[in-house]
């Protein structure tokens, strides 16, 4: 059974429905028990870093999160789910995350210009845009450089270490798409809103977990 952390924030029945879509059992869950004994942990969202942070502390929900990590099964997270992985998030102020993976949460330029055109970007960045593969790992199996995912973000992080690295994406400057630490894989795309590749990356996902 997979839980998908219910905080109250982002498109959560989005990512249920992509789940089941693909032949997984997911179900959405503020339980802490349930997020504890879970066989896969997934944390989607999209808003604001300090407002996730808050939700997840007010529902008693961050513990569970950093308990089911600990146990090594594996975890995916989107969007919200990635940045809060972090250290820290300049979003608002100054805030911190769950400093799993060292690093920043920065926003984006909002005069950083296009590369090919000169035009100036809009921030926040959204849309499809392709991914550059740099690392290695079974949630992108059958996936392309160079594929297309759907994006919807103002703000990107900044690894301390590049190894946990998984694809990167060109959007003014190079941001990280994506990271894979031990049993951690967390993307700034939105697998369940980028039809085929998306789908392709939830049911590996989905393989992964009956392999550990």
């Amino acid at each position: 059974m997979i839980a998908v952390v219910d905080y109250g924030m982002g498109n959560l029945r989005s990512v249920q429905k992509a789940l089941e879509y693909v032949g997984l059992d997911a179900c959405l869950t503020s339980d802490s028990s349930v997020i504890k004994t879970a066989d896969a942990l997934v944390l989607p969202g999209v808003g604001a870093f300090r407002d996730c942070m808050d939700n997840l502390k007010r529902l008693e929900l961050e513990e569970s999160i950093r308990f089911f990590i600990k146990t090594g099964k594996p975890f995916l997270g989107i969007c919200l789910g990635l940045q809060v992985l972090f250290s820290t998030s300049e979003e608002f102020g100054l805030t911190e995350g769950f400093d799993i993976i060292k690093g920043k949460v920065i926003a984006f330029d909002r005069k950083m210009k296009d590369k090919d055109t000169g035009e100036t970007l809009k921030v926040p960045h959204m849309g499809w845009n392709r991914i550059k593969i740099k690392g290695k790992s079974p949630i992108l199996k059958g996936i392309k450089d160079g594929e297309f995912f759907y994006f919807v973000h103002s703000y990107y992080v900044k690894p301390s270490d590049e190894s946990v690295v998984l694809t990167t994406t060109d959007y003014g400057v190079e941001f990280v798409s994506s990271v894979w630490k031990d049993n951690i894989v967390a993307t700034q795309f939105h697998p369940e809103k980028s039809q085929r590749a998306g789908l392709k990356v939830l049911e590996n996902f989905g393989k992964w977990i009956k392999k550990c």
